[in-house]
């Protein structure tokens, strides 16, 4: 999608402020052209605040373009404040321009268009709302803390080296390499894993053994990882192995593996404490959301929803309860 498109598409998440801004007040009626310079000219200078683009009777101060732009979703803001700037001053002016024609047809009176722009105006007051609540609520450092040590093995990355060997019909089985069984697999990884753990340079076996040609050609390196980015046989292994160890040979899918442990190292709290917070205040914003809905006790005209379903608690009362949105 090009990026002109990209505009026009975000522009009318910010066409709501507008419109809604423009139908508040009746539109006065154009001034003389010397008069409407000498005018913006005043107010320019009293306020700081210039016509940046102007086309007959529609003109657009620069505060105006600028809380236009902080409309936008985050993914286009960079764009539009950029080498965008112009072509998103053009969709705006055009916005404006049928906007004021809009108005001079008496479309902001025509029944559809009202129902929209209150619809519109409630959901912008609903957004404002929501995110007062959210700022307002706040989370000790105390209770952020207790949930990092909570689930700190999530925060866990191992750093290690492997060195695979591969049996027939395994994904990473080399082509022109001779084809092993699993029992022969298994004895070869073994033989391996002997020979390391008497002095043998990991480094050199894996370059010379390993099936994984990636990580062979860097002497078995894997980097660091987290929980879940390896299979489950390998993540276990590695994860529950002491620093230096090379942990017994592990089965995967793979073939088998000869893991060697470097590190075990945690993301410091300080890093994900920002992460925390989030996920509590969005936990108690839902929250709040739902002891509102609870309190106002909400009823639905059965003749249009239809009966609600019973549950084993409520047998055939008909009362839809709130339910709560899942959170990762």
């Amino acid at each position: 999608m090009k990026k002109t498109t990209q505009t026009m598409l975000a522009l009318a998440l910010a066409t709501a402020t507008v419109v809604s801004a423009q139908t508040t007040t009746p539109a006065a009626k154009p001034a003389a052209p010397a008069a409407q310079t000498a005018a913006a000219s005043a107010q320019t200078t009293a306020t700081g605040d210039p016509i940046i683009v102007a086309a007959g009777d529609v003109s657009i101060r620069k505060s105006e373009f600028e809380n236009a732009l902080k409309t936008l979703p985050a993914e286009y803001q960079q764009y539009a404040m950029g080498p965008g700037k112009k072509q998103f001053a053009e969709d705006f002016l055009r916005m404006k321009m049928l906007a004021a024609q809009g108005m001079k047809n008496g479309l902001d009176k025509d029944p559809e268009v009202t129902s929209q722009l209150e619809l519109m105006r409630a959901n912008l007051v609903a957004n404002a709302q929501l995110s007062r609540m959210e700022k307002a609520i706040t989370v000790p450092d105390a209770d952020l803390q207790k949930l990092y040590n909570d689930k700190k093995n999530e925060y866990e990355q191992v750093t290690a080296r492997h060195i695979l060997v591969a049996f027939k019909g395994s994904p990473a089985a080399q082509p022109g390499k001779p084809e092993l069984t699993e029992e022969q697999a298994k004895a070869k990884a073994e033989d391996l894993r002997k020979q390391l753990v008497g002095g043998a340079n990991f480094e050199e076996l894996a370059k010379k053994e390993s099936d994984d040609l990636g990580s062979g050609s860097r002497g078995g390196e894997l980097g660091a990882f987290s929980r879940g980015q390896m299979v489950p046989e390998f993540e276990k292994a590695a994860f529950e192995g002491k620093v230096g160890d090379v942990v017994p040979v592990v089965r995967t899918q793979y073939g088998f593996h000869v893991i060697k442990v470097e590190k075990h190292e945690f993301t410091p709290f300080a890093d994900v404490k920002e992460t925390l917070l989030g996920q509590e205040r969005q936990k108690k914003l839902q929250a709040a959301l739902d002891a509102m809905k609870t309190t106002a006790n909400p009823t639905f005209n059965t003749a249009y929803f239809g009966e609600p379903a019973a549950t084993p608690a409520q047998g055939t009362e008909q009362q839809v309860q709130p339910a709560s949105q899942p959170r990762p």
